[in-house]
């Protein structure tokens, strides 16, 4: 009797350490997911108290100090206008950060709602889903981008349009691979059986299934899209000036790099590091989550 408490008191003490404990320590595991993770925790950071951290006004134009190199007074020096570089800088990451997440919130919830549409309805319908996935993937994304833009007009909602349109049949074709893989299997049709409907089916059974692949598909397509804003910014497609954003400042640099390569270096280090950090964060994911799914892809 006494062994048989004993073995219980053991099997008691253990306790379940929960999903979230045993995520950090895969991931610390993944040294260059502990740098992606430091990185985006760092863009965000820099994105949020971006009030706090600026020492001037990003908008502000100072006749005096134009084109000035860093010092303690300008740090990252001054644009072509005398506006500070560092302001503009820590204020343009938020620009990168709303587009990526609004184009991309969007496009999860279409796609993923098309695909599980495609996936579990009628082949005819599975048919014409897929022929209009099919049609927006054939534009090549620069030409749609600029068409798009050219109809209306170079815009912050023009970018996370077209962004959001452009990045929807790839969800949608993985929402729907992975709900035909689910729809013959054996709990699902017991489900039909006990007289379930398929809205239930979809939400309670489905969706959980489908939804992890698609979130680590978001997480590594984030850098993508900041290079899509900054390079649309870059070329005058963007946001509109004043706005401080990474590629607006990339481009003045560019323009004024004989005089000073500050702000071509301001201007590039942040999407660096935030390309670089939401690349190996989303590449630990994947490795974590679902390490099957660039094969399954």
């Amino acid at each position: 009797m006494t062994e048989v408490e004993a073995i219980r008191g053991e099997s008691d003490g253990e306790k379940d350490p929960g999903a979230f404990r045993t995520f950090l320590e895969q991931l610390q595991k993944n040294h260059l997911g502990v740098l992606g993770a430091a990185l985006v925790a760092l863009v965000f950071a820099s994105a949020i108290f971006a009030p706090l951290i600026v020492t001037h006004d990003p908008t502000r134009i100072m006749v005096g100090p134009r084109l000035a190199a860093p010092s303690l007074d300008f740090l990252l020096g001054t644009d072509q206008l005398g506006r500070d570089t560092f302001s503009r800088v820590i204020m343009g990451g938020r620009i990168p950060l709303l587009v990526a997440f609004a184009s991309l919130g969007s496009s999860l919830l279409i796609g993923l709602a098309l695909g599980l549409i495609a996936g579990f309805g009628p082949r005819w319908l599975d048919n014409l889903l897929l022929l209009f996935f099919d049609t927006i993937r054939s534009f090549p994304g620069i030409i749609f981008a600029l068409a798009i833009i050219g109809l209306l007009g170079p815009s912050l909602a023009s970018v996370i349009f077209v962004i959001a349109i452009t990045s929807m049949p790839i969800y949608a074709r993985v929402a729907r691979t992975q709900t035909e893989a689910l729809r013959n299997s054996e709990y699902i049709s017991a489900e039909r059986s006990m007289g379930a409907g398929t809205t239930r089916i979809l939400t309670v059974h489905v969706l959980p299934n489908v939804i992890g692949p698609l979130i680590i598909l978001v997480s590594m397509d984030v850098p993508a899209v900041i290079a899509i804003e900054a390079g649309l910014s870059f070329l005058g497609l963007g946001v509109r000036p004043p706005t401080p954003d990474w590629g607006a400042i990339l481009n003045d640099g560019y323009n004024f790099i004989q005089q000073t390569p500050w702000l071509v270096v301001a201007g590039g280090i942040p999407i660096v590091l935030a390309t670089l950090g939401f690349t190996f964060l989303g590449e630990a994911l994947r490795d974590i989550f679902d390490p099957k799914l660039r094969s399954d892809l």
